[in-house]
Order: structure tokens, then C-alpha cells, then sequence
């Protein structure tokens, strides 16, 4: 057993790229020493600015030998009547390089064949690792590929040096253009000069010394424990995003964490934007108190060991001001209007070709906003109409100010900052940032009211605007993310349990695109019917994403509910029906039903003739369903779709005894019709929740 180090040294890394080709370089290597059945107790992946690394501990030294069988052609054909081998005996040992008397007899189901058993010997490690490692680089996701000077080898970046070892002998060959061997460099400016790897096992701690960090996790959480120490001494929090974390990362090899401040006077400035340019620009961690309110300094991680910290701090604050300032520049010149005013340049920017402009997109929401915000006050809740209409026409004005004009992503929080430096009422104010609301998957949702409309209507009207013009999403194609916005439609009316029918909202988003000169869409019923299915296929993304099964969706979707609060309820209800133990029996019971009914040639009745039940198990079954008719309606008014289900449970026994003991094909039609019509009330019952007999159980 032995030590494997494996070393490619590189110009710059892209950081971005940095830990996504470690995991992958790992990954790849590790499958293929698995394929070659080449045994290793460990393997550890290194990632710095300049050098991807493999170290892989107690690798054998070579693959395990194996028995290989050749099958030859079949007896009676190898050998003649005296048993003496026939040409074809013969050509088969002469492949092989044998004589005939060492072929064997294979015995097979299909009959006994000649053959020849034979051990191949394994290869040794070394001589397999080369194209292991070279297979691995050339797998490795990288975008677009590069080539340094005359060299026709293509990597992410040029290729500096290659380091492939066993213990402490090189492994003699050539990997991206370059042959291996035992010399690393360190740091580029500690310590740039080529140094010998004694040891395979001295890997990382010659880098150290070397002032290279080299395993990236290591590395992380030293930045990680820098950050929190310095943002502890001024009493603050560091925002460290993942991603910004993993690039910071990256483009260091030695970290060192330094604490810098500017002037207090920028934090007028809506602290997004601050923090936008800062993380963005300039990779730096951003400081806040305990209630997340921006502090004037800002942590940053420098590569260099400087015998005069004071410099580089000073250094990073000179280029952080003019960025500071160009935020505190636009945020100044977008308050010599009132945001109000910002809407009437809104009316010559286009929202769609097709769809008009940005002004009548706000127009349309208003005008949606305010019908849903009539809904809810139908509902108890209390909201303002005339401030829901204000936010609608106010929802897209700062999309032409300065501030979003060069922090796109700060759109919607700047309208919030402005419509308060307005006096807006606050309720418009907040609305206007959560209409973005959610913005990813499992993103939080808009808190209030009137953000909630807004919320809602700006997905819908886009819903329905794209979908008229015949841009609905294709494949894994969808520019205008309308899957996400109709997942967001669905979150928010079930997690703010809105009883809100889609059919309503999606008709009056298609009424809205209809002025005085006529209506945005041609095809109103196609447009309805298509954004209906669209939004109805959603559920199976957002419900399998929560480890919902999908015979548990498709049992309510077979009976369409138009409420998506009404179908999350029906959902809950279905799962808790499939742990009961009559739930399997019922559910193949309903699947009987459904067939029976299915293949009846004739409409069936509603009502059951009691004087035509003869049998005693049909009676028994009559009496249950009048009982459960009478037990469920209560339930079904209050909508406790998993009580309904609870107590339908009780028909398990009579109708397996129905079945068991009742011809339901009579001879005698009357008595046939009668059942048919008994059965279609059991269909009827389960049919309230969902379609039981879509459950596989």
C-alpha cells in the first residue's frame, strides 16, 4: 500500500469554477479506480488559486487478477465421431494460442461447448494512473477551453507544472503537455520558487509552509472564524453569503482577514445598494448590527502577509469610496421627483411588443390587485382598495430611476425606499418591495395584504399576457420563468390560505388586456383554458418537491378543484386516508367501481329503488352510504376533507361483503340498474376529496 499525489499547477483558476472542478476531478477519479477494481483507503481533493491536487492513501499496487472464460464452438461441431477435435476445435486453441488438448467443456442451458479458462493478470497501478488522471481533466466541466502559446493542450487555464508520485518516485509520463514530476511552487509572491516534494505524504504540509493553504476547506473556515472575530470586536454580524464565501475562497491561498470602515454619511443610501456593490464589486463581507441595520465598515481577505496591514486597509477603502458614492449619487438624483413622477417615462418603455408598455402592465395590475383585494375583504380581511390601486400604478415606477438603472436587482426595494421618503402610506410603501416575493424556490412570501395582490397580480397579467401570444414555455426552455411565477401564484394562495378561485382570477387578468381600441388577445377562450392547465400541471412540481407521492396528486387533480387552497386541503386529506388500513381495500374497491360503472351501457340512476334490495349484503351497504351521506355533509360544508375520508372508511366492510356476496350483472335489469345506481352513490361519496381509485397502495 502506498501514496498516490497527483498535482496540476495552473496560471489563476477561475474562482467561480474552483470548487465545482474539485468535486469533479475527485468524483471522476474515484469511478474510474472503482471500475479498475484498483483498491485505496482514502482520497483527498485539494483546490487553490493555482493547482488542483489529488492525494489517494493505501492504493494498491495493482488490479486483482481475474479468470477470464472463452467459449469455443459447440461439442459436437469441435469434435468427430472417433473424438477426435475438428478444424474448428483446432482454428478456436490456435486463436487462443493453445493446443486443443487443453480446451475444456463448458456446460450450458443451451447445450455443452468447448472452451478455454484462462487468468488475466492485473496491471500495475502506475501504469493505469496516468490516463486515469488524464480521462478525469478532460472530463471536467469547464465552459470554454484554452491554449497557451504553440501547445495544442486545452485546459480551463495554462498549465505551469504536473507533480504525479508514488511515495516519493515520480511516476514517469505526461499529463496536459507537461512531464511530471516532484517540484511544486508556493506561494506567487511569498514564495514563488519551485520546491521538492520529498514525500507523497508531505503534500500539505510542505505547502503550508510554503504559505498555500491548500485544502479549500481548511482555507474557508479560516476565513469564516477571521470574519466572525473581527465583526465580534465592533459588535456586528457579517453577511457571508455561500457563493461569495466559495469566490473569496478561491482566489486566496493564504488568507488573511482585514477590517475596514467608510464614511457613516453613505448609509443614508438604501443599505441593498451598498451591499450589492460591495459583495459584487469588490468581494467584501458587509457588517450589521443586531437588528441588520449596515454598519460603516466592511471585512476584507487579502492574500498577502503585509508587515503593514494599515496600507492595504487604507488601500480597499480609496477604492470602495467612488463605487459608495456613484450609490449615494443616484439615490440623491432619483429624489428630485416623487416617485410618481417616475411612471410617466414608464409610458414609452415596452413591456412586450405585444403586451404594450410598462405603464399599462401597471395599469392592468392595479386594476387585478384591486379585484383580488376585493375578494379578501369579501373574506374579513381588512384592506384598503384605494391604497391597493396606488401601489398597482406605483409597483413598476422604480424600475426608471437612477438606482435600478444600475442595480437592476435592487428593483422594488428602491420603490419601498422612495414611496416612504414620499409619505406614501406605509402599507403602499412595503407592498411595493414584496411583489417580488418569492423570488426563488421556498423564498418567503409577501407579508401583507396589499402586497399580496400586487404579488399576485403581476404574475398573473404576465401569466396571461405570454401565454395569449403564443410564448408559453418549451422543453426546459421559459424565458419569462412563468413555471416559478405560477408556483408562487399557487404557494401564496395556499400558505396565506386565500379561498380564491383560479377560474376568477385568470378571467379577470384576460378582461384587463382589453381597452377602448379592443383587446391585447385575440383568442380569449384558448388563452383561459390554456393558463388554466398550466397553472393545474404546477402542482406535481411543487408537491413532489414536499415528498408528496404522485398517485396522491393525481387523485385530486382527477376531479379538478379550482382553489388551490381547496386542493392543498384535499392533498393533506388523501395522505392521511393512505395510512389507514382500510386504504388499500378501498382503493381496489373503487377501481371496481369505476370499471363497473364505466362499462355500463346505459345512464345510471341517482336514486337507489329500496324495495329492489333483495340481497342482505346490498341492504347492509344501502343503509352505510345513507349513513355516511348523512355524516359527511356537515364536513364537507366546514371543508375537513381528511374527516370526510375518516368516515368513509366504515364502507371498507360492507362494500367488500357487497362484492363478495352480490351479482351485480342480474339477468333481471331492475335489479342490475338498481346496483349500478347504489354503486354510482359510493363513486359519489369518495368523489367529494378525490379519486381514491388513482392510489397505488
Amino acid at each position: 500500500m502506498s501514496t498516490i499525489l497527483f498535482e496540476l499547477g495552473c496560471e489563476e483558476l477561475p474562482p467561480k469554477s474552483l470548487k465545482p472542478l474539485r468535486d469533479a476531478l475527485q468524483a471522476s477519479v474515484t469511478e474510474q479506480l472503482n471500475e479498475a477494481e484498483i483498491s485505496f483507503d482514502s482520497i483527498k481533493a485539494f483546490a487553490a488559486p493555482r493547482r488542483l491536487a489529488l492525494q489517494i492513501q493505501g492504493i494498491g499496487d495493482k488490479q486483482p487478477d481475474r479468470s477470464e472464460q472463452k467459449r469455443g464452438p459447440a461439442i459436437k461441431a469441435a469434435f468427430d465421431a472417433d473424438g477426435n477435435p475438428t478444424r474448428a476445435a483446432m482454428g478456436f486453441a490456435k486463436g487462443l494460442g493453445i493446443e486443443a488438448s487443453e480446451l475444456i467443456t463448458i456446460n450450458t442451458d443451451k447445450g455443452d461447448y468447448v472452451g478455454y479458462e484462462q487468468t488475466i493478470q492485473g496491471q500495475a497501478t502506475t501504469e493505469l494512473l496516468p490516463a486515469i488522471f488524464q480521462t478525469a481533466l478532460d472530463k471536467l466541466p469547464i465552459a470554454k477551453r484554452m491554449r497557451a502559446g504553440s501547445s495544442r493542450n486545452e485546459f480551463v487555464r495554462p498549465v505551469q507544472w504536473a507533480v504525479l508520485m508514488q511515495d516519493s518516485t515520480v511516476i514517469d509520463t505526461t499529463i496536459q503537455g507537461h512531464q511530471t514530476g516532484t517540484q511544486t511552487r508556493g506561494h506567487r509572491f511569498h514564495s514563488p520558487d519551485y520546491h521538492n516534494i520529498a514525500h507523497a505524504n508531505d503534500y500539505e504540509e510542505l505547502l503550508s509552509g510554503l504559505k498555500v493553504v491548500a485544502d479549500f476547506d481548511k482555507r474557508q473556515m479560516l476565513i469564516k472564524n477571521q470574519v466572525k472575530a473581527l465583526a465580534d470586536e465592533v459588535n456586528s454580524d457579517a453577511i457571508v453569503p455561500q457563493a461569495l464565501l466559495d469566490e473569496v475562497t478561491a482566489l486566496v491561498d493564504f488568507p488573511i482577514a482585514l477590517r475596514a470602515s467608510f464614511e457613516a454619511r453613505f448609509l443614508q443610501v438604501p443599505q441593498e445598494a451598498l451591499i450589492s456593490t460591495m459583495q459584487a464589486d469588490q468581494k467584501y463581507f458587509c457588517l450589521t448590527d443586531k437588528e441588520g441595520k449596515l454598519q460603516p465598515y466592511f471585512i476584507f481577505i487579502t492574500n498577502i502577509e503585509s508587515k503593514d496591514p494599515n496600507q492595504i486597509i487604507e488601500g480597499n477603502e480609496k477604492v470602495v469610496r467612488p463605487r459608495l458614492a456613484d450609490a449615494e449619487f443616484f439615490f440623491l438624483q432619483d429624489q428630485k421627483q416623487p416617485l410618481f413622477a417616475l411612471t410617466e417615462s414608464l409610458k414609452n418603455r415596452v413591456f412586450q411588443d405585444k403586451l404594450g408598455t410598462i405603464w399599462e402592465k401597471s395599469e392592468r395590475i392595479a386594476k387585478l390587485a384591486a379585484f383580488i383585494a376585493a375578494l379578501m375583504q369579501q373574506q374579513g380581511q381588512q384592506i384598503s382598495i384605494d391604497e391597493t390601486v396606488r401601489a398597482g400604478i406605483l409597483s413598476k415606477a422604480d424600475l426608471a430611476s437612477s438606482l435600478v438603472g444600475e442595480y437592476p436587482e435592487l428593483q422594488g426595494i428602491a420603490g419601498t425606499y422612495y414611496a416612504r421618503l414620499n409619505n406614501e402610506p406605509e402599507a403602499v410603501a412595503t407592498s411595493l418591495e414584496e411583489q417580488y416575493l418569492p423570488k426563488f424556490s421556498g423564498d418567503v412570501l409577501p407579508q401583507t395584504p396589499i402586497g399580496i395582490c400586487l404579488a399576485l397580480a403581476d404574475r398573473l397579467d404576465t401569466l396571461v399576457g405570454i401565454f395569449a401570444i403564443d410564448q408559453a414555455p418549451t422543453g426546459s426552455k421559459d424565458p419569462f420563468s412563468l413555471r416559478r411565477s405560477a408556483i408562487g401564484i399557487l404557494r401564496i394562495l395556499i400558505e396565506k390560505q386565500l379561498p380564491i378561485n383560479l377560474v376568477a382570477l385568470v378571467e379577470q387578468a384576460i378582461k384587463n388586456y382589453t381597452t377602448e381600441e379592443g383587446s391585447k388577445i385575440a383568442k380569449m377562450g384558448d388563452t383561459f383554458t390554456q393558463v388554466i392547465a398550466f397553472l393545474n400541471s404546477r402542482y406535481r412540481a411543487m408537491y413532489t418537491e414536499q415528498g408528496v407521492s404522485v398517485d396522491t396528486i393525481q387523485a385530486v387533480q382527477a376531479i379538478n378543484p379550482h382553489m388551490p387552497l381547496d386542493f392543498d386541503q384535499r392533498i393533506r386529506a388523501v395522505q392521511a386516508f393512505s395510512e389507514l388500513s382500510q386504504a388499500s381495500m378501498l382503493a381496489d374497491s373503487n377501481k371496481r367501481v369505476a370499471n363497473i360503472l364505466a362499462k355500463s351501457e346505459v345512464s345510471v340512476a341517482d336514486n337507489v329503488d329500496e324495495t329492489l334490495l333483495s340481497e342482505s349484503a346490498e341492504q347492509n351497504l344501502y343503509a352505510s352510504v345513507q349513513q355516511a351521506q348523512t355524516a359527511v355533509q356537515p364536513l364537507l360544508e366546514q371543508a375537513d376533507y381528511t374527516q370526510v375520508l375518516q368516515t368513509l372508511a366504515s364502507l371498507d366492510e360492507p362494500l367488500t361483503q357487497f362484492f363478495d356476496n352480490v351479482m351485480v350483472n342480474n339477468e333481471d335489469v331492475a335489479l342490475k340498474n338498481n346496483r349500478l345506481a347504489l354503486l354510482k352513490q359510493v363513486r359519489a361519496l369518495f368523489l367529494t376529496v378525490a379519486d381514491i381509485s388513482e392510489l397505488q397502495l
